[in-house]
């Protein structure tokens, strides 16, 4: 049995819990991409507090400092980007007939634009409204996810 097929049937077991409030799609996006936000808020934590452990970087060559939630940012989208694209385009929007390179750019397109999106809101709440980054994350992720379901449904997997 291949993984996305055993996701399938972990995910359909618990369906019939939710059958009454959502389709069978918004279920598997709400199981995929909620997967995918808990282990962004994860890594986010841990990469933030141990990896970087909340410093700035200064980079001489270029005279300019990054900051640790930055760069903490910037890893986590790049390690979910490609963990949700395989979710989406295997297990939630398998009716889809773009081919996969056409799909993967237009993720890509609506990634870059979730992750951007995601960064100026953390900012805003850090910077703006002094509110813990890793609470800040999850503040930001939650307003994200809206528009990142509308993005993937109506232009990514259309």
């Amino acid at each position: 049995m291949s993984i996305p097929n055993l996701i399938r049937v972990v995910l359909d077991f618990f369906y019939p819990l939710f059958n009454r409030f959502i389709t069978k799609k918004t279920y598997y996006y709400a199981a995929c991409g909620g997967s995918n936000l808990l282990l962004s808020w994860i890594l986010f934590f841990v990469i933030y507090q141990f990896v970087f452990q909340k410093e700035h970087f200064y980079f001489e060559q270029i005279a300019y400092t990054i900051s640790a939630y930055t760069l903490t940012s910037f890893c986590c989208s790049v390690i979910t980007f490609f963990i949700g694209f395989l979710l989406m385009r295997y297990i939630v929007f398998t009716e889809s007939e773009l081919k996969g390179r056409i799909q993967f750019f237009r993720y890509a397109l609506s990634g870059v634009l979730a992750s951007v999106l995601n960064w100026v809101i953390l900012k805003l709440l850090i910077e703006g409204f002094d509110i813990y980054p890793s609470i800040s994350n999850v503040l930001s992720s939650c307003i994200v996810v809206v528009f990142s379901y509308l993005m993937q449904r109506r232009f990514s997997f259309r």
